[in-house]
């Protein structure tokens, strides 16, 4: 069964350096005739493949908030027209401070939005500058204030660390400020630098003074003891929350479980079988208006790809993969399955096998990729 839904929003006020995400510049899109175009997606997806009740929904983009306030209102009228809502609903709803107007918040509070996640990334107003973004601190501090006194209690904040010149004590202080802001999640992901984005051309023209391997180490080590000081759990190599505030979106996808994607560039996995959608504007509005669905690729999985995902996948969770479920979804032992390599692993002390469950260790969440790696063409 399908239990969460991603819809994707590709209109962006502005490009960041860093980001290599299905987004356009917001001026001169024909964002009505996208939202009609996803309003129809999520009515012929449904209609194929029904599910009773999503658990999840998260849109992000791009820059979800970039719509304005009566487009917002009708996004949102058809998201809750379509998507079978269950009782206990995470429904997020990405951010950039400084976007998120008070009557935005109303908008998304009164559609049933119950989490906010805004697009921080540091608190440096030089490294901001340097890396794209046009929000200062200050707009961070207001917007959090505005959607607390709106009422959102569950409010996630993205960091990014190894920036280009930043050093470490610039992170200890993004991460001081960030302590301050009073909220239950944050996700904290080291910089890396795509194709077909403004950093990529800089690095490649010499022009990108990045810190390096051991000061990013340092930063990620810094990370982990400064959250876990100041009481957030560490539930993915990424992420850390409050107790019962984990991204249950997120988790699914960690899971290794379906779910819809809707909108142009977004994936999905839906009953075994992973989508891509159709990235360009016109090319996906055009295929909704042909009255099909806007594929652009698709793959079914196949067995051992599953059981390669559901490694590679869950191991990037603190508690790693429970060995009782992975025998009861494919009626193998993992521990047989990849016998050589987990103790390869172990053996370099990069993961522990303990009671049921495989996991990083504290060495392996510092080259979770190589770890990753490992599990692959495997099976």
């Amino acid at each position: 069964m399908i239990h969460a839904a991603y819809l994707h929003i590709p209109f962006c006020e502005h490009i960041c350096h860093y980001c290599d995400f299905n987004k356009v510049f917001l001026k001169g899109q024909p964002v009505d005739d996208y939202l009609q175009a996803i309003d129809q997606e999520m009515k012929m997806t449904l209609n194929r493949y029904p599910t009773n009740q999503l658990d999840t929904i998260f849109v992000g983009g791009g820059t979800p908030t970039s719509l304005n306030e009566q487009q917002l209102f009708h996004f949102c009228e058809s998201i809750n027209k379509h998507l079978p809502k269950g009782e206990n609903l995470e429904f997020t709803f990405e951010a950039n401070p400084g976007d998120l107007t008070k009557e935005k918040l109303l908008i998304l509070k009164d559609a049933g939005v119950n989490r906010i996640s805004l697009g921080v990334q540091t608190f440096n107003e030089a490294l901001l500058k340097k890396i794209g973004r046009t929000h200062s601190a200050k707009d961070v501090y207001q917007t959090i204030e505005n959607a607390k006194t709106v009422g959102f209690e569950n409010i996630s904040v993205d960091l990014i660390f190894s920036l280009p010149t930043q050093t470490v004590q610039d992170f200890k202080e993004t991460l001081t400020d960030a302590f301050t802001l009073d909220i239950t999640h944050y996700s904290a992901y080291s910089l890396i630098i795509e194709p077909k984005t403004v950093f990529y051309n800089l690095l490649k023209k010499g022009k990108l003074p990045t810190p390096g391997e051991d000061i990013e180490a340092s930063m990620y080590e810094m990370l982990m003891e400064e959250m876990d000081k100041h009481g957030f759990t560490q539930y993915e190599i990424s992420n850390f929350s409050r107790p019962g505030y984990e991204s249950r979106h997120n988790l699914t996808y960690w899971d290794n479980e379906y779910y819809y994607g809707f909108g142009a560039g977004a994936h999905s996995n839906v009953n075994g079988i992973r989508r891509s959608n159709s990235g360009p504007l016109k090319r996906y509005i055009e295929q909704i208006n042909s009255c099909q669905l806007p594929v652009f690729e698709e793959h079914q999985v196949t067995k051992a790809e599953q059981m390669e995902e559901e490694m590679f996948l869950g191991l990037r969770k603190t508690v790693g993969v429970s060995i009782s479920h992975f025998i009861e979804k494919f009626s193998l032992n993992p521990l047989d399955l990849f016998e050589k390599e987990i103790a390869d692993l172990v053996n370099k002390q990069w993961i522990e096998v303990k009671q049921n469950h495989i996991y990083l260790t504290k060495n392996g969440r510092f080259l979770g990729n190589e770890v990753f790696q490992a599990f692959l063409g495997v099976v």
